[in-house]
């Protein structure tokens, strides 16, 4: 008898998800880290052309006028300027301190007679250079714009050898249920021959009888094994389905892409509008009071956090706390304690305490420990603490009424 073809395992259904995630968080990753390469390499550029435009020399004539001309022939004049869409900034101050150059604004100092006493009040000067890259510039867009276009192309390329290995798949199960399905006719026809030639003999041979048997028996296997070939048709069929999901699946990514860059752009827009008026309001604005940390905090939370207030105990507590992460984290459970008090991991109803008080307990980070009270339909914050601080605030608590 003829062995039956065997087929090939089918590949994990959720591989193919993975390498497309894989593919999207190296593309974010890449694209973020060429960009910051780039700022800074052309960031050093400039800072080397700004210091080599204040080196100058007396015998040309005016050192503040040589200074801004060159230094403005720098930032605004350059190529990546102009044509690349970067934003160059320079602050040039002469060796007594007055400015010479800030920020594309220049202002001259008292004129001199003589070029070298100019030179030795002014020289040498210092330059601090800022270069910034807008996502909607050149650059950014050429790197977000190639990266995207390999990405694309190789899960395009990805997706169709997914479907020629499931198109292989499905042909070799085929080829396998063909293969059963002619050896089971065979057999049929093998156990019809054996049963005329049976029908002629005594019915007492057992040689015959057995050979019945063992065709009865391998028609049955192959009955089996040809629905199982059948069932593994239908599995590989509906995997070939999923990778035309995958296919469409990655035309939706392509047009999130081009919307991701649509709203960076505006994203960019609106945060130099911001700055703008930060600027102006800085400007404007007198010199605030300092103010102690935890009126600030108080002011902060009950802005914040409509339902839950907090004492001075708890406040001072809060403040108290050093590690920032700590802090973080206590504030984490009193947004849910104000959101929605059931999301709360309470521990117990905190013991020890006179009969008359209900406070409750809930933890944070581990060993941090809130205190509070309900009292209508708002959370009082009674005391914030740690494990090695139980005593003290529970002698506090007991005190409360």
């Amino acid at each position: 008898m003829n062995a039956p073809i065997p087929v090939p395992a089918p590949p994990a259904r959720l591989w193919s998800f993975r390498v497309v995630y894989l593919a999207i968080v190296s593309f974010v990753l890449l694209a973020v880290i060429s960009v910051v390469a780039a700022e800074s390499l052309i960031e050093r550029y400039f800072q080397a052309a700004v210091q080599k435009a204040i080196s100058v020399d007396p015998a040309d004539g005016s050192i503040a006028e040589q200074i801004q001309n060159r230094v403005n022939d720098v930032v605004r004049e350059s190529a990546w300027v102009r044509i690349g869409g970067i934003r160059v900034d320079a602050i040039v101050v002469a060796a007594d301190n007055s400015s010479l150059y800030a920020l594309g604004r220049t202002s001259l100092p008292p004129p001199f007679t003589d070029p070298f006493i100019e030179a030795q009040r002014l020289l040498p000067a210092t330059a601090d250079v800022f270069v910034s890259m807008p996502l909607d510039a050149l650059l950014p867009a050429a790197i977000l714009v190639l990266y995207g276009a390999v990405l694309i192309q190789g899960l395009f390329l990805y997706l169709r050898a997914a479907n020629r290995r499931e198109l292989q798949l499905i042909e070799a199960a085929t080829a396998a249920r063909d293969h059963s399905a002619q050896r089971a006719v065979t057999i049929e026809s093998e156990l019809g021959v054996v049963r005329d030639r049976l029908s002629k003999l005594e019915p007492s041979e057992k040689a015959q009888s057995e050979a019945i048997r063992e065709l009865q028996n391998e028609r049955a296997a192959l009955q089996r094994k040809l629905r199982e070939l059948a069932e593994r048709e239908a599995e590989l069929r509906g995997t070939a389905q999923r990778t035309s999901e995958l296919d469409e699946e990655r035309q939706a990514l392509e047009d999130l892409l081009e919307e991701a860059m649509e709203d960076l752009g505006q994203k960019e827009t609106e945060i130099e509008s911001l700055q703008a008026r930060l600027k102006r309001a800085t400007k404007s604005a007198p010199a605030p009071v300092k103010a102690k940390p935890s009126d600030a905090l108080a002011r902060r939370m009950r802005t914040l956090y409509k339902h839950v207030t907090l004492d001075d105990r708890a406040l001072s507590d809060l403040v108290a706390l050093r590690d920032e992460s700590m802090k973080l984290r206590a504030e984490e459970v009193i947004k849910r304690l104000d959101d929605d008090p059931d999301t709360a991991s309470i521990r117990r109803k905190v013991g020890g305490l006179p009969p008359q008080l209900t406070i409750y307990e809930v933890g944070f980070a581990g060993k941090g420990r809130i205190y509070y009270t309900r009292e209508g339909q708002k959370y009082r914050v009674l005391a914030i603490g740690a494990k090695n601080t139980q005593k003290s605030d529970l002698e506090y608590l007991s005190r409360h009424s």
